[in-house]
């Protein structure tokens, strides 16, 4: 992209308002520790991700609102969307193009530490956005949706601790996604079964990432490691010859539920309710304390969650969904009056 420094050569964004969304996604999908994901969509319309509006300003500024936003640190200048920001005008900086400011505003939706990818959707919220809004000032998007995946493997690493991309991907993407890793491919979209129905609960109890990295073990033993990597494979061409039954049959966690569930209250007796009533799957979403059951029947979709927000969430900030997989991901539209 060619150097842009002068203000009149940007194109008139006055007055205009985008707001990118980014859907909530659950990590693993049992079988696929760290190398699957997928993004959710509640299927009655609730917003179940997080939203971030960008306008030009004088200085920048975040003011951060919704359900959660007073789980968020108070000082604006530690939240990731600030970092996204930051990080955002350094490397176009660096590309000899210098960009206005913008006034940013962060719709918290997502509970934090709840295994619905949190940290994910507000990163990929606020990239996303970012480049769109510059883009449309611009005249073209800055970045490709290579590298902007990158920095949002990068940004999200920040909390998280480490660099794990099966929660942006399929934030960003869309869809189920497979995480490749590879210098020009981090992620791959797979085949789905349109029909399936996904029951998201959240407890509203929180679960740390590092917590629940914690309580692994360091080493995994060569039978549970063959599984793993049989399964995975199984799994993936049965989505892409459309063998239902034998793609839920490999959707066990041997990696990690049998240790995470102990920081899950309820987890056994949730499980058990849900496969005697229509459930294919039941398992842990990312690091928990989200479960998820995955039905081909919705009125089976819908006892489960009934039973669920009954039964499973322990406080009132809690709460259950039917939903289908998001297939399109992050989204950006001018909102502007």
């Amino acid at each position: 992209m060619e150097a842009r420094r002068v203000m009149t050569e940007f194109n008139d964004m006055t007055g205009k308002t985008v707001r990118a969304f980014a859907p909530a996604s659950t990590g693993n999908v049992s079988l696929g520790f760290d190398l699957l994901g997928a993004a959710l969509k509640p299927m009655d319309g609730t917003v179940l991700g997080d939203e971030v509006d960008l306008e030009l300003a004088e200085t920048f500024s975040l003011e951060v609102k919704g359900a959660f936003a007073h789980k968020l640190p108070a000082d604006h200048d530690t939240n990731i969307v600030t970092r996204c920001y930051q990080h955002f005008v350094k490397v176009m900086d660096e590309k000899g193009v210098e960009l206005p400011a913008v006034r940013m505003t962060l719709h918290k939706h997502l509970p934090i530490g709840s295994g619905l990818g949190s940290s994910a959707a507000s990163v990929v919220a606020a990239l996303h956005g970012l480049n769109e809004f510059y883009g449309q000032l611009l005249g073209e998007v800055p970045f490709n949706q290579h590298e902007l995946l990158l920095m949002m493997g990068e940004l999200e690493g920040q909390i998280s601790g480490s660099v794990h991309y099966d929660n942006v991907a399929p934030c960003y993407l869309g869809g189920l996604t497979l995480m490749a890793e590879q210098a020009d491919t981090l992620a791959l979209q797979l085949p789905t079964f349109k029909h399936w129905y996904w029951v998201a609960c959240y407890s509203g109890i929180t679960v740390s990432t590092a917590a629940a990295r914690d309580i692994l073990p360091k080493q995994v033993s060569m039978p549970n490691t063959l599984k793993f990597g049989r399964q995975l494979a199984v799994f993936i061409d049965a989505l892409y010859r459309q063998d239902e039954k034998l793609a839920v049959s490999m959707m066990t966690d041997v990696i990690a539920e049998p240790y995470r569930k102990s920081l899950l209250p309820y987890f056994d007796e949730s499980r058990e309710f849900a496969m005697q009533n229509g459930a294919m799957a039941f398992g842990i979403s990312g690091s928990g304390p989200t479960v998820f059951a995955v039905c081909d029947n919705l009125e089976q979709a819908q006892t489960i969650s009934t039973w669920l927000e009954e039964n499973y969430i322990q406080n009132d900030t809690g709460f259950s969904h039917v939903c289908q997989l998001d297939e399109q991901g992050a989204v950006a539209n001018d909102i502007s009056a």
